[in-house]
């Protein structure tokens, strides 16, 4: 009895952010600063409509498709390809390389902000979609080919050796062999890489200042300004942007704990 009264209220503890951030969505101002916990006597479904309008919410959101998509995709090509070659190549200068996204993992992002601000500004990769692309692709680069690694070197060689047998490229074998038994592992990575995406602030906010090129997250910032904040319609911005990833997560999550422990047997 006292192990499952515990269990509910660890799951009302986790549960209580959302309640805070659907009440608030829901608040006028004047309630908010009332009563800022109770449920609202009357429901303010204007906080919506006005966050929609003041932060050109649908084109936000179609940055943050385009952006999400394009990080996913380039992470997945990249990573899987330079985790096959470093899973398959037990020497001293791939061993190098797989050391070295490792250590990517434990490098703290401020260390790299004003290089990569200074690097895109350079490149004129500042406030477009593909140098975002990029840039997210490069944090979650490290992490994502420790797991695929670790996944690969469970596959066994002998599949590649039939292929190159029967006069298959590298690219052949890796494309119409390998790549297919990585769908576990592809699972977990795309679930993963589409939430750090969609969710991303830190990199965003460096990298893009016009509006035209701006996130959800980008977005629902500039409702708190030096003097004022529009707290009802941040938290409305917030509930708007969290219902698309919360349905793609609700249909993915199965695939996380499993890819994670098949990329974690071998590393």
């Amino acid at each position: 009895m006292l192990r499952v009264a515990l269990l509910y209220l660890i799951a009302i503890l986790f549960l209580f952010p959302f309640y805070i951030a659907v009440v608030y969505s829901i608040k006028t101002p004047v309630e908010t600063a009332q009563s800022p916990l109770a449920f609202p006597t009357h429901i303010a479904w204007s906080n919506y409509a006005e966050a929609i309008e003041a932060s050109n919410f649908f084109l936000a959101l179609r940055n943050s498709v385009l952006t999400t998509v394009g990080t996913v995709a380039l992470t997945i090509a990249v990573c899987s390809m330079a985790a096959y070659v470093i899973a398959r190549n037990n020497t001293r200068f791939y061993n190098f390389f797989y050391y070295l996204f490792m250590s990517s993992i434990m490098l703290p992002f401020q260390v790299l902000m004003f290089p990569l601000y200074k690097t895109w500004s350079e490149l004129s990769l500042l406030n477009t979609i593909p140098g975002l692309i990029i840039a997210l692709t490069g944090v979650q680069i490290g992490y994502f080919a420790f797991l695929y690694v670790g996944f690969i070197k469970t596959v066994p060689k002998e599949l590649e050796e039939s292929a190159v047998l029967d006069g298959a490229s590298r690219y052949r074998t890796f494309y119409s062999i390998i790549f297919p038994l990585l769908k576990p592992i592809n699972s977990t990575i795309l679930v993963l890489s589409a939430l750090g995406a969609w969710n991303d602030f830190v990199v965003s906010m460096i990298l893009v200042q016009k509006k035209e090129a701006s996130t959800l997250p980008l977005v629902q910032f500039q409702f708190f300004g030096e003097y004022t904040s529009q707290v009802n319609m941040a938290f409305a911005a917030i509930i708007l942007s969290m219902i698309p990833i919360m349905i793609f997560y609700l249909f993915a999550q199965k695939w996380i704990i499993g890819g994670v422990t098949a990329g974690a047997v071998k590393g």
